[in-house]
């Protein structure tokens, strides 16, 4: 199996996700137990399930659990962590996303795909396979970098100081500026962003797909999924003491980082 963007990064991923402030452990883990709801007689499919860390909370609440990642090299890591949990009803695949052939027409109760959209190109077809896998009823919950806000490129944190004349209620106040929205793109991440460019062996890319909630929906649909539930999640994190931190808690609360989709198979 060839190397993957990400699994060029796998060592730095599995880290990250050891933080226990980390977001997927302090937002997204606890909002999406009480989104999935999970129980004893469901079958869950992680799809581009990484090293497993969803899954792993996961296992203990469902029969059967099927997680599948195109990097081999984090699936290894999901496969030892599930060993050592003893998790024996989980297995996992080196697949892409796209590519559901080893899994059975209508077998699956639940799919989640969290923060991994942004990352797959093929992504209607992930939502056509993924309706083919899903018995009638069945649930898909992607999470996914807030589409709106969350544009890498082209987008960033503002702090409006603006010095003209008049009132305005938004001065000393900080918000995002969002320069592209509407048009998909193609972006490539730099992760080591601090080793210098000459050093071309030293960095490591990943490549993000940004796409505007209206595309989510239209996939989704076409692909025979009713949209049952959405929400958006904001940041847990606290600025330190300072004169901005409470304009810049603010901002974290007021601007969601995170939006979460469930969509329903009809």
């Amino acid at each position: 199996m060839s190397k993957t963007s990400w699994g060029g990064v796998a060592n730095w991923y599995d880290q990250y996700l050891k933080d226990e402030d980390s977001y997927q452990n302090k937002v997204i883990l606890p909002n999406l137990k009480r989104i999935l709801s999970l129980n004893k007689n469901q079958s869950l499919l992680d799809i581009a399930c990484g090293q497993g860390f969803f899954s792993m909370q996961f296992a203990p609440e469902v029969k059967s659990l099927v997680g599948l990642d195109i990097s081999s090299e984090l699936v290894s890591m999901a496969k030892e962590q599930s060993i050592k949990m003893n998790h024996k009803n989980a297995r996992f695949l080196v697949s892409p996303a796209h590519d559901l052939s080893k899994i059975a027409t209508g077998s699956m109760d639940v799919a989640i795909c969290i923060l991994a959209a942004q990352n797959i190109q093929e992504l209607d077809i992930v939502f056509k396979e993924t309706s083919r896998v899903l018995a009638k009823g069945g649930r898909l919950v992607l999470v996914l970098n807030h589409p709106s806000f969350r544009i890498p490129q082209s987008s960033d944190w503002y702090f409006n100081e603006s010095k003209r004349v008049g009132d305005d209620p938004n001065i000393g106040k900080q918000g995002r500026v969002v320069y592209r929205y509407l048009s998909e793109g193609m972006i490539k991440i730099d992760m080591n962003p601090s080793v210098p460019s000459h050093k071309k062996d030293l960095k490591q890319y990943t490549v993000s797909y940004h796409r505007p909630l209206q595309v989510f929906v239209k996939w989704l649909t076409k692909n025979g999924f009713s949209i049952t539930k959405l929400e958006e999640w904001s940041s847990h994190k606290k600025s330190q003491s300072g004169p901005k931190a409470k304009i810049e808690d603010l901002a974290r609360k007021e601007i969601p980082l995170f939006m979460c989709i469930e969509a329903t198979k009809a």
